[in-house]
């Protein structure tokens, strides 16, 4: 199984307050992330997914609770975040198997984590467009990550060891693949999300939504049962 090819150059130009308010705090946890991992993109990867998995669950049990409220259709909002974060999650247990958290990043991850649901949960209720604008940026940024995560493997300075085989079996890897497949397939999963989160930004704010030109997802085996 080969990645979806990933579009490098999409990104959405901010345009008003709300894009401008997302793009400027993306680019500063940019910042963070860069002097604090530099180029381990391993550890990187598994701090910023245990990050990247909260906003879709967010978004799915505020979008449930509000149509219960209402009494209305999701339009398949609900399931379309759920979905987001359980792949954010599988992508934090196979970089758990290329690069070992120490102790002091585990222990940033459950500051990191508790700080950004609650931010999160707060923004998500006072502006929803706001908070999947940011979510698409993140992404933006999280497909730039593993493009020079890709370049480091490619150029030697990062090992093209094995893929786990939770990977293999949640992307129908074949045996064989590498770390280098790995990351293939969760940059393309990540530029999914991206155009998703801008696009839903974009319904929200009235503007027209090109389903045609969002990223095909990889193929997720959604039945995998991680080990005992």
């Amino acid at each position: 199984m080969s990645a979806p090819i990933v579009d490098l150059s999409v990104h959405h130009q901010p345009t008003g307050v709300s894009d401008r308010i997302a793009y400027g705090f993306t680019k500063m946890l940019r910042f963070c992330a860069d002097t604090f991992f530099a180029k381990r993109y391993g550890h990187r990867a598994i701090v910023l997914e245990t990050v990247a998995a909260v906003p879709g669950m967010v978004g799915a049990t505020i979008n449930h609770l509000k149509c219960l409220r209402r009494m209305c259709d999701d339009k398949g909002w609900i399931r379309t975040l759920m979905d987001e974060a359980e792949n954010e999650r599988m992508h934090l247990m196979t970089f758990i198997e290329v690069a070992k958290p120490t102790m002091f990043e585990r222990l940033v991850i459950m500051g990191v984590q508790w700080v950004f649901y609650l931010a999160f949960f707060a923004l998500y209720l006072v502006s929803s467009k706001t908070a999947h604008r940011i979510v698409g940026y993140f992404e933006e940024e999280a497909v730039l990550s593993y493009t020079l995560y890709l370049k480091e493997i490619d150029e030697g300075r990062s090992k093209n060891v094995p893929a786990p085989e939770i990977a293999k079996r949640y992307w129908n890897l074949p045996e064989g693949s590498t770390l280098r497949d790995v990351v293939l397939v969760v940059r393309a999963d990540e530029a999914h999300h991206r155009d998703v989160n801008h696009g839903f930004a974009n319904e929200l704010d009235g503007l027209p939504v090109d389903k045609a030109r969002i990223a095909p997802s990889p193929y997720h085996d959604t039945g995998i049962k991680l080990a005992a």
